[in-house]
């Protein structure tokens, strides 16, 4: 054995081929819930607050109209689904405490879950839980009031998911969670402060998926638990979707993007106007300055899409 092919070993030398055969042979540590052991640093939490502060940059920039493009709206759940998850990633350029009070929650409440999850399975549970956000505030807006064109931004949704993944991790294995319980009910109550235009609906479908992913991951059979995690994490995938289109099913056409006075017709989604003027009677400037979820300004109105495809 040439010495350029020597390894160190507790006695003596060995040979490349053979340490390359121990460490394939060798067994992957794994959390306590099936995932890999990682590093100890919380890779997903950083990657994902660098995202909503990169985001946040790019929504700073005038003319880019980043945010109405990727902020969640129900009347464009259909058309444009990707807003779905996209939204988790914006928030309020006018508000600098709303991306703050996102982002420490979630460098709170991140690195405990990443490391108890691991890392593929934390990133599920968090968009997942954005999803789940989103598809809440779909189900309980109404398609014939100002919330079915507001749109919604803002990662509480996903923040929440993981409050409530915590309150199922912390009772699976037996630690104590009241003190959880407490900044839950907390901001919950914030969620109903009038005038605050806080998107309660988004928090409360993003606690409720969070948990139901958590019971997905903790509480699968060690036997087959990969397979029933993955099974399982689809199912819930498969049910925030269904949940949606059953909701879009019931929309007025009045209310759908697509209706079209002219068969054949393609109206653009919406025409956005961040700063519309006040006037009297029912139109009014729609300004979110609270945290977590923000509401924006509503659409104002939908036009056709011209002949050159410009929309």
């Amino acid at each position: 054995m040439c010495p350029d092919c020597q390894r160190p070993a507790a006695v003596g030398v060995q040979c490349v081929d053979c340490v390359r055969d121990q460490a394939a042979n060798f067994p992957v540590a794994r959390t306590t819930f099936g995932g890999r052991v990682g590093d100890g640093r919380p890779l997903v939490t950083q990657a994902l607050i660098a995202a909503c502060i990169l985001v946040f940059v790019l929504q700073l920039v005038p003319g880019l109209g980043f945010t109405e493009r990727f902020a969640f709206y129900p009347v464009l759940a259909d058309v444009e689904p990707w807003r779905f998850v996209t939204a988790a990633f914006l928030h309020l350029p006018s508000f600098l405490p709303h991306i703050l009070f996102n982002m420490f929650a979630l460098f709170q409440l991140g690195p405990i879950l990443e490391q108890q999850l691991g890392r593929a399975r934390f990133f599920a549970l968090y968009l997942l839980s954005a999803v789940g956000g989103s598809v809440g505030y779909l189900l309980l807006a109404n398609p014939e009031r100002d919330g079915w064109y507001t749109p919604v931004v803002g990662a509480s949704g996903a923040v929440f998911g993981l409050f409530g993944a915590l309150l199922i991790v912390n009772r699976r294995l037996g630690l104590e969670s009241r003190g959880l319980v407490g900044v839950i009910a907390v901001n919950a109550i914030i969620g109903f402060v009038p005038g605050l235009n806080i998107a309660w609906q988004a928090h409360l479908g993003g606690l409720v998926t969070g948990a139901l992913v958590a019971a997905v991951l903790v509480y699968a059979p060690r036997s087959r638990r990969t397979a029933v995690q993955a099974v399982g994490l689809a199912a819930l995938l498969v049910l925030l979707l269904s949940a949606s289109l059953v909701k879009l099913a019931t929309v007025p056409e009045f209310a759908s993007p697509q209706s079209s006075a002219q068969p054949g017709d393609q109206l653009t989604p919406v025409s956005f106007d961040l700063f519309p003027p006040l006037t009297s009677g029912d139109q009014r400037q729609r300004v979110a300055i609270a945290n977590p979820a923000m509401m924006m300004p509503k659409p104002t109105k939908m036009l056709p899409r011209p002949s050159a495809g410009i929309g």
